[in-house]
């Protein structure tokens, strides 16, 4: 996700949400509510894990073995700048999201690439449109140069787009066992910013659906195909900001049925952050700000990224998923 407030997200989040009902008519329905992969899991076989033709499911995701995660500000661990304390951006160290509960739960070497503002196209060609990344659009719809990524460090330094980094990881690094990605969130923040509706028609929301099943599918086909990688992929899906609201959660759906769709292919498993999410603010009147799930901002409320408990949560949902 990018750096937006509450409020910037819910106007999107409602206007996903009424028109559910078209993104399951272009198809995108077909990841509802499970697993991707098959449901019977082996154990690593063989010197070489990446040989070809082995199924990823049968890697199983060893202790002191790698852990590539990918995607946008959710997974860097990014808090807003009114949080409290305030963020040091400039020490990403001081940054902890998911990734790295899940690997210290797991025992897994985490390298995390995700970068604060990455849209499902930034993270295949640096140079396209972010929400904050490496570059940012303006009010007038054009980007312009200037991003997260640009002033300040990432966990892990690195040139071009996430995805060049992904493989050259993947091909080097081949004792990787467990990749993760969330991804998608900011197309719609975009979509919101530069367009008449703010993205609450199904003309301007269907498109930026359309791409987020597409370019996942790029994404994942390069990782196994060009990096030849055949260890577990899981997908983190993303959590609603107030499960009380049918439309928060409408679109919520709609926007993780677009990126479990484009996975879908490529044997997959699905990290379920928006169920688990729900589950936890069950006794918070369904409130995942009252719950502690979401950033506490030092003005009040709260922001759209998950606190240090609501990484927790997302930790268990792909740990939930992992096959050990």
């Amino acid at each position: 996700m990018g750096k937006g407030t509450g409020k910037r997200t819910g106007r999107w989040l409602a206007g996903v949400g009424a028109v559910l009902v078209v993104a399951l008519g272009t198809g995108l329905g077909v990841a509802f509510g499970g697993t991707a992969g098959a449901d019977s899991h082996g154990h690593g076989r063989g010197r070489d894990p990446q040989a070809s033709g082995v199924d990823g499911r049968d890697l199983a995701a060893l202790p002191g073995t790698d852990y590539l995660a990918l995607g946008d500000s959710v997974a860097f661990g990014y808090r807003e700048p009114t949080t409290v304390p305030a963020p040091n951006y400039q020490d990403a160290a001081s940054f902890v999201g998911y990734p790295e509960d899940v690997a210290a739960a797991l025992h897994l070497k985490v390298t995390n690439a995700s970068c604060p503002g990455e849209t499902s196209s930034s993270f295949i060609d640096a140079s396209a449109e972010s929400n904050g990344c490496e570059n940012h659009v303006s009010s007038t719809g054009q980007v312009e140069p200037g991003g997260y990524r640009t002033l300040y460090p990432l966990h892990v330094a690195y040139q071009g787009s996430q995805l060049s980094f992904a493989l050259h990881f993947l091909k080097t690094h081949r004792d990787t066992r467990l990749v993760t990605l969330a991804i998608g969130a900011n197309d719609g923040f975009i979509c919101q910013d530069t367009t008449p509706d703010h993205c609450t028609t199904p003309s301007e929301l269907d498109p930026v659906l359309a791409r987020i099943t597409k370019n996942v599918g790029t994404i994942l086909r390069d990782i196994r195909d060009e990096a030849h990688y055949r260890g577990q992929i899981v997908i983190v899906n993303y959590y609603s900001l107030d499960s009380a609201n049918a439309l928060d959660n409408a679109a919520t759906a709609a926007l993780n049925a677009a990126m479990d769709a484009g996975a879908k292919p490529y044997d997959v498993e699905i990290a379920h952050g928006h169920a688990l999410f729900a589950a936890d603010s069950t006794y918070s009147k369904d409130d995942e700000c009252t719950a502690g799930l979401l950033t506490q901002l030092s003005s009040g409320g709260c922001g759209v990224h998950p606190s240090p408990a609501g990484q927790s949560v997302l930790a268990q949902a792909v740990e939930e998923a992992v096959h050990l």
